[in-house]
């Protein structure tokens, strides 16, 4: 049962008396019981083990604090389901021995089924939502994210069989982004319908395009994604980094929340998008290696900016480092929490007078 209904206000732009706080990648490295699991099992284990996987993602809501869970699992983890197998290298990232980079390839893909083909992933989704008093946030990786990574094989810096693709053969990118859409519509109303309260696109790799080449090869995926979960009512994110000059665009795609990274400021960040819409961020997660008069001072300058229209989530600019130290998220929680609400009465106060 949701207790804590903070974020989901803040997304819908609702009155909060003080500002929802979660991190990206709040499961993971940095966590010594996580690194302890991470001795037995690989992620693509501990995802397929609802128990297990359940415990992984409820670890930093009990250990931090934070006002939402998001799902423990891996973007990759459905692509398999379509016919692409893929391993995940330590220090590397997905590698797939058979891209897709031919109109064959792209026809050969499987329908997914996620009762059938990800049956592990909705039963951890029903586990949590009996356990958390929080909401639980789907989700699902961006189709340029994916198409990058079935495409490339491997990470890449440059996307450059990804971008030939989508400047040589367009019909046989848009046949791609067609599947690869109807997949993560499919796959993110399975998480809704199991109890995920909200979802989240992460197209972390989306920042690598000019914003011509969005609007033509990329926004009628997203707009068909977000148009086909609307009827749900769950908020929906979109992420991605080095999205500066995206911005505009992206509130084209139907996101109720645009995710914004470090390196543009929430008022300009606001400017390029509207008031209408939610924004979450945006600490560069490379400041919580430093000292925490300097993590303050940064979080202030954030929660000052965010708090000036409704609708605002704290986050990193991305995903929690695995240098980092268990207390400084600690105490950065703590700290968004006490200073919104001090800033947000003030504010009420000072309306209200």
């Amino acid at each position: 049962m949701i207790e804590n209904d903070l974020f989901l206000r803040a997304c819908r732009r609702q009155p909060v008396d003080r500002l929802p706080v979660w991190y990206m990648r709040q499961a993971g490295r940095y966590q010594p019981e996580y690194r302890k699991i991470k001795e037995r099992y690989s992620l693509v284990e501990i995802c397929e083990q609802p128990e297990l996987c359940a415990q992984v993602s409820m670890l930093p809501v009990q250990q931090l604090g934070v006002d939402a869970a998001i799902l423990f699992s891996d973007i990759m983890i459905p692509v398999g389901a379509m016919g692409v197998p893929f391993e995940i290298e330590a220090d590397r990232g997905p590698v797939i021995h058979r891209p897709v980079r031919t109109q064959d390839d792209v026809a050969e893909l499987t329908e997914v089924d996620p009762e059938r083909d990800l049956p592990h992933v909705l039963e951890t989704i029903r586990l949590l939502r009996g356990q958390l008093t929080v909401p639980l946030i789907g989700f699902a990786g961006g189709p340029f994210t994916l198409a990058s990574y079935m495409i490339e094989g491997a990470p890449s810096r440059e996307h450059l069989l990804t971008k030939s693709m989508m400047y040589r053969d367009p019909q046989t990118w848009r046949q791609f982004m067609d599947r690869l859409a109807t997949m993560i519509i499919v796959y993110m109303r399975a998480q809704i319908h199991a109890g995920a309260s909200a979802i989240q696109i992460f197209d972390s790799w989306v920042g690598s395009l000019a914003p011509e080449d969005f609007r033509e090869y990329v926004l009628p995926a997203m707009k068909k994604i977000f148009a086909s979960l609307k009827d749900l009512n769950a908020p929906l994110i979109y992420f991605g980094v080095t999205t500066a000059d995206l911005l505009p665009l992206l509130r084209e795609t139907g996101a109720d929340v645009i995710g914004v990274d470090w390196r543009t400021p929430v008022h300009i960040a606001r400017q390029r998008i509207g008031n209408d819409l939610a924004l979450q961020g945006n600490l560069d997660p490379t400041v919580l290696l430093g000292p925490w008069p300097e993590v303050e001072r940064r979080a202030r300058a954030i929660i000052d900016a965010g708090i000036q229209r409704p609708g605002f989530i704290f986050n990193l600019g991305h995903g929690v480092l695995k240098m980092v130290e268990v207390d400084q998220l600690q105490r950065l929680t703590a700290f968004v929490h006490e200073y919104s609400e001090q800033k947000l009465t003030e504010r009420s106060e000072g309306t209200s007078s």
